[in-house]
């Protein structure tokens, strides 16, 4: 059987105090765990200083703001079309160029592509460049404050001009934007005025270069022309037509009278240093990068070293054609060198017998060539056919005395001295290699 007992608890005091309890201590001892006293709490809302202040922001410190997206392309009025409206928009042409140009783009980004377009609307991809590319053209212009007047007259059929001036810089553009109106210049006359003015800084050193004025697009046209006109000769009618269309785009008046004196006859062609003797009749061009990828018509011929022997000349092919529907080349007999050139008349003239030796140094030409010629390598393209000596101020490919030490380019006049009658080709061409030229690159910001 269980029993409880209560025993009541004593309070507990220290063994150094008596424990009597008829004798009271008048200073009763501490407790070890004195109970605090309770006080009322109180609680209110104080405003203590923050021990570490706020960083203020710095005065260059940008403060974030959100994202913005850049504002449509596409007119306000097209903007609620689904795609099937956009569509519809495009096959019906129910706009100006400008307008429909954006909304390609915006099909494009819903997974349409360029043949679905053509195939939905009718407008070929071709022409859906063209508009995506002129438009972008147009709002360069209106960006770069082109004056409006000029800016409309482009609203209403002008996307195939805008489209051959997307090369330019957007300073060139407005320029060149000025001069197509008053000209009024058709695509063709608008891409061979972008192509010269994008050429122009590559010819410095030619002939007559320094007296046209880079910053008027009309000089940068007329001088393409007084190039094509010196290729030719003194007098034939292409010269003088090439000279009379120089006339009627050129701007500045001194490019006007240096025009007007080569069409009368006076070259200004002197002995002095720096120009090319006076009778020199055959055409010294540069070879521009990408210039045979854009020629219609290129010619291909066999390329013999200076250094190699005279009858190395002889023995290359004489006759290289193109066969079937691919335009094969087909070569005579096997050869290690060959050279694509444009289709310049020269050339495209040579039929059969054309060659072509590479020097290594153009001042192996019998001339006084000018610093721009100096110490960069050349190729002489001459007619194996025509090996007779003739014409005193003419060129003509001659072996070095003894015939094993290479060829050399002589005068008649010099050959005939010598009593040499008869030389390995006529010189009809001289081409200088492509060469970069950094004064005429586009900053970033120029492209569009």
């Amino acid at each position: 059987m269980l029993s409880l007992t209560s025993n009541t608890l004593k309070p507990f005091f220290s063994p150094f105090t008596s424990t009597s309890t008829t004798t009271l201590n008048p200073h009763p001892p501490h407790l070890l765990y004195p109970k605090p006293s309770l006080k009322p709490i109180s609680a209110s809302i104080q405003n203590f200083p923050s021990s570490t202040p706020k960083p203020k922001p710095k005065p260059n410190q940008q403060v974030y703001q959100p994202f913005r997206p850049p504002p449509s392309p596409i007119p306000e009025k097209y903007r609620s079309l689904d795609a099937n409206g956009r569509l519809e928009i495009l096959a019906n042409r129910l706009g100006l160029w400008y307008e429909l140009a954006p909304l390609i783009p915006s099909l494009l980004q819903q997974g349409f592509t360029p043949p679905t377009i053509e195939e939905i609307t009718g407008m070929s991809s071709v022409e859906q460049n063209r508009l995506v590319v002129a438009a972008k053209v147009r709002d360069s212009l209106i960006h770069s404050k082109t004056d409006p007047e000029i800016v409309a007259e482009f609203d209403t059929g002008g996307s195939e001009l805008l489209y051959e001036i997307r090369l330019l810089s957007v300073q060139q553009r407005a320029a060149a934007a000025r001069f197509i109106l008053e000209k009024k210049l058709d695509a063709k006359g608008a891409e061979d005025l972008a192509r010269a003015t994008k050429d122009f800084p590559r010819r410095r050193g030619d002939k007559g270069w320094e007296s046209f004025d880079y910053t008027h697009p009309g000089d940068c046209l007329a001088f393409m022309y007084y190039r094509q006109a010196r290729e030719h000769k003194n007098p034939s009618e292409p010269r003088t037509s090439a000279l009379e269309e120089a006339l009627k785009v050129v701007e500045s008046e001194k490019a006007r009278n240096v025009i007007l004196k080569e069409l009368g006859g006076e070259s200004g062609e002197s002995e002095e240093e720096g120009d090319v003797v006076a009778g020199v009749k055959v055409p010294v061009v540069r070879l521009q990068f990408g210039e045979v990828a854009e020629s219609s018509r290129v010619v291909i011929l066999p390329v013999c070293k200076a250094e190699e022997k005279d009858k190395e000349v002889m023995e290359a092919p004489w006759e290289c054609e193109s066969e079937g529907e691919f335009g094969v080349v087909v070569a005579e007999k096997g050869w290690k060198r060959w050279v694509v050139l444009p289709g310049w008349e020269p050339v495209v003239g040579l039929g059969k017998g054309g060659v072509v030796v590479s020097f290594s140094d153009a001042r192996v030409l019998p001339w006084k060539v000018n610093r721009w010629y100096k110490e960069e390598p050349i190729l002489v393209v001459a007619d194996r056919s025509k090996k007779d000596v003739e014409a005193d101020d003419g060129f003509y490919l001659a072996a070095m005395d003894g015939g094993d030490m290479g060829f050399k380019v002589e005068r008649g006049s010099a050959l005939k001295e010598a009593g040499v009658t008869e030389s390995l080709g006529t010189v009809v061409l001289i081409v200088r290699p492509p060469k970069d030229e950094t004064e005429n690159e586009l900053a970033d910001e120029d492209w569009e």
